[in-house]
Parts: C-alpha cells; sequence; structure tokens
C-alpha cells in the first residue's frame, strides 16, 4: 500500500506559508523602523537648517579659556575682588578652612596609628589594652565628627562670602548710569547678561572654593605624609612618588586644555537658551496674536538641540578623560605607591632587615597606610587639574563681562555698522549741562549702528515754550529724545540740556515697579525717600486725583497695597499713574512719547493743563489733534533728513488743522 503524503505536505505548506509571513512581518518591521529613522533624520536636519537662520553664530575671535599665564592673571584680578585684603572676613574664612584641613589630616593621621595600636592589641591578645584603645577611638570620634563638619561650614560660608562680594562688585557697575541700558541695546558682545550675573558667577565662586580646597588638603597631606615617611624610610619612596605626581600632573593638564573652552561654549549656550524662553514669556501676547507657536517651538528646539549637541560632545570628552584621570590619578598611582613602599622592605635598608617579620608587618602596615594616603593625595592634587580646567572657562566668562562693563561705562561700545558709517565716531560731540534750556547746536541724529536720519538739528527751546513733536514713522522722534536721554551717544555738534533729574521721561507703555501704590508714584524714588523730600501722602492722594485715579485707594486698599501692577492697572491706568509721577518729580522738562493715547481726551487736557499751571515744559510726541491747544511750538521731522521748527499758528496753516 503506498502511504499518504498528503497530510504531511499540508503541514510543510502551513509551516512554510507561517516563514514567510514571519518574514515579511520582519521585513516590514525593518521598512517602518528605516522609514521611521529617515523620517526623524529629516526633522532634525530641518531643525538643524533652521538653527543656521534663527540662531545665528557670530563671527570674531572665540573666547580663549585655557590654564596658562592668562587665565591666572584673570584669575588673580577677581580674586581680589572676593577677597578684598587679609584682613576681611572672606580672610579669616580661608584661615578657618586651611585650619580645618589641618586638624583632618592630623585627624586621619591618629586614626592610621591609633587604628594599628588596636589592631596590635588584638593580634597580642590582649584584651584590655584593646579595651582601652577602642574607648579612646570612640571617644574621639565626636572630635573628628565636629572638625569634619566646621570644614563643611566653612566651604559653604566662604563660598557665600565670595558670590557676595562679586555680585555686588559686578551690579555696582552694571546699574552703573545706563550700562545696563547700552549692553542690551548698543552692544552686540554679551546677549545674555542675566546667565553671567546669576549662574556663572555662582558657579564661578562653586568651583573657585572648591579648588582651594582640593588643592590645600591634598598638599597639606603629601607634606606630611612626606616628611613622615622621609623621617622613617628616606627620601627614595617619597621621591618616587613626588616625581610620578610631577610628570601625571603635567600630562593630564596638558590633555585637559579643551575643558575650559568647552565650559565656556556650554556656558554660551545655556545662556541664549535661557534668552529664547525668556523671549516667549515677555512677548506671549503677540506671539499669541500671531497663532506664533509652531514658529516659536521650532526656534525653542533649534537652540535645546545646540545645547544638547555640545552637551553629548562634552560628555563624550569627560568620559574619555575620566577614564585617563583614572587610570594615571588612581589605579596607577597605587601601583607605583606599592613599589615604592616595597623597595626598602626587599632591599632591608633603613634597619628593617634586622626586625623580627611582627615588627616588619606592623611597619610595613603602618608606612603602607601613609603610602596609600600620600598616594590618594596625589591623586586628588592631579584630578584637581579638572577643576582648574573648568574654572577657566567660567573665569574667561566673568573676565568677559567685567571688561564689557568696563568699556560702557567709558561710553565704548561695539556692534555692526551701516556700511560707510566707518568715519563716525560716538561720543563725539559735546555735553553741556545748564537750566531751563534745551539746545541742539548741529547735533546729528545717528542711530547706534550707524543709520544718519537728521545730519544737523539746530533747535533751541526754553523753558515755558511746550514743543509738540511729529512726523511719520522712522523719522527720527524717538532717536532724538534717546540721544537726549544719553542713552545714544553723541557723534558730534553741542547738547545743552538740564542736569539729570530735571529731564522726566514718559513712555507709551509705562513701567511699574515691584511694590506698594505708593512706589508707583514716587518711582524711582522709595516711599520712604519721598517722605524725607517732603512729600506726604495727602500729596501723593492729590496727584492720584489730577489724574481720576483716586479710586485706586479705595479698590486696592491705600498707598500702601502691594499687587503685580503690570497686570492689575489697565492701559489708561497705567498712562495715568505714568501723569502722577510726573507732577510728583515736577522736573523743568518732561518728555512725553505717546504718553495719554490710552486716556479720555478730556483726562488728557486736564493733565496737561496741570502741567502748564505748574511750569513743566513739555515734549510730546503725538498724532493727537487735541493734544496742538497745549503747545507753542511744533518740531516736524519729514523723514527724509529734513525738519521744520515754527510757532504753532504757523505750522497750523502749513500742515493742517
Amino acid at each position: 500500500m503506498a502511504p499518504n503524503f498528503s497530510k504531511y505536505l499540508t503541514k510543510n505548506n502551513a509551516y512554510a506559508a507561517a516563514g514567510v509571513a514571519v518574514a515579511l512581518w520582519i521585513l516590514s518591521s525593518r521598512q517602518n523602523a528605516k522609514l521611521k529613522k529617515i523620517e526623524r533624520r529629516n526633522i532634525k536636519k530641518k531643525i538643524d537648517e533652521e538653527v543656521k537662520y534663527m540662531i545665528t553664530e557670530k563671527k570674531g575671535p572665540t573666547t580663549k579659556a585655557h590654564v596658562d599665564r592668562q587665565f591666572f592673571r584673570q584669575l588673580s584680578e577677581l580674586l581680589k575682588i572676593v577677597v578684598p585684603g587679609w584682613t576681611s572676613p572672606e580672610a579669616g574664612l580661608l584661615f578657618m578652612v586651611a585650619t580645618s584641613l589641618v586638624c583632618r589630616s592630623l585627624c586621619d593621621l591618629w586614626m592610621i596609628n591609633h587604628g594599628t595600636k588596636i589592631e596590635s592589641a588584638i593580634i597580642a591578645m590582649d584584651k584590655k589594652l584593646f579595651k582601652t584603645r577602642l574607648l579612646q577611638f570612640l571617644l574621639a570620634m565626636p572630635i573628628i565628627s565636629v572638625v569634619n563638619n566646621v570644614l563643611k561650614y566653612s566651604i559653604g560660608e566662604l563660598k557665600i562670602h565670595l558670590r557676595i562680594n562679586m555680585t555686588r562688585r559686578l551690579y555696582d557697575e552694571y546699574l552703573k548710569k545706563f550700562t545696563y541700558y547700552r549692553m542690551t541695546n548698543l552692544d552686540n558682545r554679551i546677549a545674555n547678561a542675566d546667565q553671567l550675573l546669576t549662574t556663572d558667577i555662582d558657579k564661578f565662586c562653586e568651583s573657585t572654593a572648591d579648588l582651594y580646597c582640593n588643592v590645600a588638603k591634598p598638599s597639606l597631606d603629601i607634606g606630611i605624609y612626606v616628611y613622615r615617611l622621609t623621617k622613617s624610610l628616606g627620601y627614595g619612596t617619597p621621591g618616587i612618588m613626588l616625581s610620578y605626581l610631577a610628570f601625571s600632573g603635567i600630562f593630564l593638564t596638558y590633555l585637559r586644555r579643551p575643558t575650559g573652552r568647552l565650559t565656556a561654549t556650554e556656558q554660551k549656550l545655556e545662556g541664549e537658551f535661557r534668552h529664547i524662553n525668556a523671549r516667549i514669556i515677555t512677548h506671549s501676547e503677540e506671539i499669541a496674536f500671531y497663532q506664533g507657536n509652531s514658529r516659536e517651538k521650532t526656534t525653542l528646539l533649534a537652540s535645546f538641540n545646540k545645547l544638547v549637541g555640545h552637551l553629548r560632545k562634552f560628555l563624550r570628552f569627560r568620559v574619555l578623560m575620566g577614564i585617563i584621570d583614572n587610570i594615571i590619578a588612581k589605579y596607577f598611582a597605587t601601583v607605583v605607591g606599592f613599589w615604592a613602599v616595597s623597595l626598602p622592605f626587599v632591599t632591608g635598608t633603613h634597619g628593617l632587615g634586622q626586625v623580627n617579620h611582627g615588627e616588619r608587618s606592623r611597619l610595613y602596615y603602618t608606612y603602607g597606610r601613609m603610602l596609600i594616603k600620600l598616594a590618594e593625595a596625589i591623586g586628588r592634587l592631579v584630578l584637581a587639574g579638572r577643576e582648574l580646567s573648568r574654572l577657566a572657562g567660567f573665569t574667561s566668562r566673568v573676565t568677559e563681562l567685567r571688561q564689557v562693563v568696563a568699556e560702557l561705562n567709558e561710553g565704548k561700545y561695539q556692534r555692526t555698522m551701516v556700511a560707510g558709517s566707518e568715519n563716525l565716531k560716538p561720543n563725539g560731540g559735546k555735553l553741556i549741562f545748564r537750566d531751563n534750556i534745551i539746545k541742539f547746536d548741529r547735533v546729528p541724529v545717528i542711530t547706534p549702528n550707524g543709520d544718519v536720519l537728521i545730519r544737523e538739528l539746530l533747535v533751541e527751546i526754553h523753558s515755558g515754550m511746550n514743543v509738540l513733536v511729529c512726523g511719520p514713522n522712522g523719522a527720527g522722534k524717538s532717536s532724538l529724545f534717546r540721544i537726549l536721554g544719553e542713552l545714544w551717544p553723541l557723534f558730534g555738534g553741542e547738547l545743552t540740556k538740564p542736569p539729570r533729574g530735571k529731564l522726566f521721561y514718559i513712555p507709551q507703555r509705562p513701567y511699574m515697579t515691584l511694590g506698594c501704590l505708593r512706589d508707583q508714584i514716587t518711582y524711582p524714588h522709595s516711599g520712604a525717600e519721598a517722605a524725607r523730600r517732603g512729600c506726604t501722602d495727602a500729596k501723593l492722594e492729590q496727584h492720584l486725583k489730577r489724574v481720576q485715579l483716586d479710586y485706586l485707594l479705595e479698590r486696592e486698599g491705600g498707598l500702601d497695597a502691594v499687587a503685580d501692577w503690570l497686570d492689575v492697572l489697565s492701559g489708561g491706568e497705567k498712562q495715568r499713574i505714568a501723569m502722577a509721577r510726573l507732577f510728583y518729580h515736577a522736573p523743568q522738562f518732561a518728555i512725553l512719547d505717546e504718553c495719554t493715547s490710552a486716556v479720555s481726551v478730556d483726562v488728557e487736557g486736564s493733565m496737561y493743563k496741570y502741567c502748564r499751571d505748574v511750569g513743566i515744559t513739555l515734549l510730546t510726541v503725538s498724532h493727537r489733534k487735541s493734544l496742538w491747544q497745549h503747545h507753542e511750538y511744533v518740531l516736524h521731522l519729514d523723514g527724509r533728513g529734513n525738519y521744520s521748527f515754527s510757532p504753532i499758528e504757523a505750522s497750523t496753516e502749513q500742515f493742517g488743522s
């Protein structure tokens, strides 16, 4: 009878079909994975391409951050700021840290000797001696614990003092005159001053304090153990270890040279990422109106990808250096230590050949522990070079900030200039302070990047001559007032103006400070300063009543009420608060830049009338015809480099009523 193969064929077909299905599924999965990988690569490529357009790299010399002569010079200058002198509290903290380190090293040495004595008592089976030495060891533990924690406290307090001194010094320079404005609006060398003034200063001070401890403690340990070992074993064993320290330190310092540059770049990219986030918060309303969230997300991710890419590059470098550090500064140093300590025992020098086996074991155990501690101290000192390279990055960043701030305080700035403006010299004009007059004598109106709006302006305004400034957008109205307010450099001519404090500026969107309602009226004076100047709360309430905001006293809870005034007040209320602020200061001249655009005409008229009554001369930028009646002269800028200055009646006939 012939065998029946049909059932076997059916089973084989099923297996084959299953195999084909599995193969197709694997191929399909691989294809999908490949497509997803390509899609992710394309998205990343698209974002990386947008980086070039959204976050441009500034061309110019890169910041040098190496452990070299320049670094030590910069570090010395910064240390003079954070440690003002040998009698300062910071010097006392440095001494306290050093004293704590000495006490800690002595404690370590005592524990080595006493630990050996305890083990000797155990080996000698002397129960009474063991209990005595163990009790001594236990009684010493609280003292050693106090020493360790005093060291921690002194290091922490040192970091705080260093940061206080550096922060106060830099803020004194940064908030002097108009430096903070010039750094953001004129100079283009530093785009993230907030990152430098907060995070970078903190990390610099922390790194400085850590480096001091990481160098002082190993150096002290090396001195102590070298002295003890030299006294017992001669110069050969410690000499080998110190020679290894010199060789490994020089070699690893050379390999770590990129660390400073990579650290400085990391902080720069962190600052850019933080700056973009701050921009979204600041301009959230405009972005929301444009529905630009997708665009801002792309910009944000572009900056984040740059940061992450650099962090990964830095991480790979640190891991590679960590492997080399461990091999050279830890493991190989231990091998060298064993070899060095073995020499006197193997050769039998220094009397070690005449002692018995037990005494030789005790001496080897004691010297071996000292040598291990010496090897550890050498390893820590070599690894301190890693902190030194990192400190170089923070030092270069803080030094760059100090240099830029110092130049801005002197009126020097750097930015990209328009073509043909190479011969222009910022601060080439003369500034004269005189009461009751504003005079532009052949003063050019030029933007900081060299764009000439008016070649020569010749206008003289005395107290009582209320002037309306008008003209198309881009004609130079705001530029004129920025030059008058000393925010922009004077490129030529002579500018005569009242002393600072007698010229007041109110923008279209007034600034509301943090504090109570009283502070909003007296800004930039505090409430206490206003009281010293003889301004009572009753006068401040009268100013609120003049701008028809007396209802805020009841609504918000009086002049001492504290709130987020930027959110609590409407646009019109903020503009009227700014006018009350003007009434409080009562300057000789006031620049009103569209500052009543959200105020009704009747309230606006009463405020302008009060200014005229108290003798505040107004320079107003506005397109409202209702304001012409409150001014005697008009300064018209045509936007093509020309201007006219004439009485208001003649201007009305020329430009129409």
